[in-house]
């Protein structure tokens, strides 16, 4: 197998990360944000793996929505 990228790595870690918190959701709720999480993932994957600015900036993107929707108060997404 060959060896990540940085980039590479940072991305499933953000995943890890995503799925992680879904554990600390209303058991009802964790499939939402499940599916929620797989879809915005598979929304990007057409992104080029060379595209480093754009990876960055999706990156970004993604921990600053896991750190919202991390919060208690969201009990559920649709």
């Amino acid at each position: 197998m060959a060896r990540l990228s940085g980039l590479q790595r940072d991305v499933l870690s953000l995943y890890r990360k995503c799925l992680r918190e879904i554990r600390n959701k209303p058991e009802d709720a964790r499939i939402n944000f499940k599916k929620y999480a797989r879809s915005e993932f598979q929304k990007h994957l057409a992104v080029n793996k060379k595209d480093f600015s754009a990876i960055e900036y999706l990156l970004r993107k993604g921990n600053r929505q896991l750190e919202l929707y991390a919060d208690p108060g969201i009990r559920n997404i649709r």
